[in-house]
């Protein structure tokens, strides 16, 4: 798989659909916590989750000083469930006539975002109601597309069209697409801000992906 993503192709990747540019990743160390699956799934995203921040050089944490848990992942069957759980209203506002929306639009998952002072992630939300396409997708690989997309905040068309994972046609394993890995990987360099709204942003990375990697001894 090529790594010969265009600067337009990278900035696309951050473009909103209302034409804006924004990029953000975590500023801090991602303290997850997984509600509505049982254990042997909990285990199955925390890896994923781990992953994904190894590949970025990111920390995790047990836990968030403010927070408790800054990443919250609830799986679910109707939106409707979200209305009974506790203080969630305090932590997403307007919630009921978000989920009367995302009942409308029949949607199969949400992801909503905290930022702090700078601009970087601060915490994030994600709801997934598990019917239809969604159900029937291995863990592994729903855990997988679903650290990828809260590691930064892409655009909301980001992976409408193309999946940011592949399968290897050897071994049928699914993997994170490289030039997907390598964007991720660009956006945590030490020297990139944690947060831009500027689309010359995606030049910079641009310029990380073409960087030559370091001679081996």
């Amino acid at each position: 798989m090529s790594l010969d993503l265009t600067p337009e192709e990278i900035q696309a990747l951050f473009t909103r659909s209302d034409g804006s540019y924004g990029f953000a990743r975590w500023g801090r160390p991602i303290a997850p916590i997984v509600f509505g699956v049982q254990e042997q799934t909990l285990q199955v995203v925390k890896g994923a989750i781990e992953a994904v921040a190894t590949l970025a050089g990111h920390q995790m944490a047990e836990t968030d000083p403010e927070l408790g848990s800054n990443l919250m992942f609830f799986f679910f069957r109707d939106w409707n469930e979200l209305l009974d759980v506790p203080d969630l209203g305090r932590l997403i506002p307007d919630l009921a006539p978000l989920v009367a929306r995302l009942q409308q639009a029949n949607a199969s998952q949400y992801r909503a975002f905290r930022f702090d002072e700078q601009g970087a992630i601060q915490a994030s939300f994600v709801f997934l109601r598990m019917q239809g396409t969604m159900a029937d997708l291995p863990a592994e690989t729903l855990a997988l597309s679903q650290a990828v997309q809260v590691i930064l905040l892409w655009s909301d068309q980001a992976f409408a069209e193309i999946s940011p994972l592949a399968v290897l046609p050897e071994t049928g394993a699914t993997i994170l697409r490289p030039e997907i890995a390598a964007i991720i990987a660009a956006g945590y360099d030490r020297l990139m801000p944690p947060s831009a709204n500027d689309a010359s942003h995606a030049l910079r990375l641009f310029a990380r992906l073409q960087a030559p990697a370091a001679p081996q001894d």
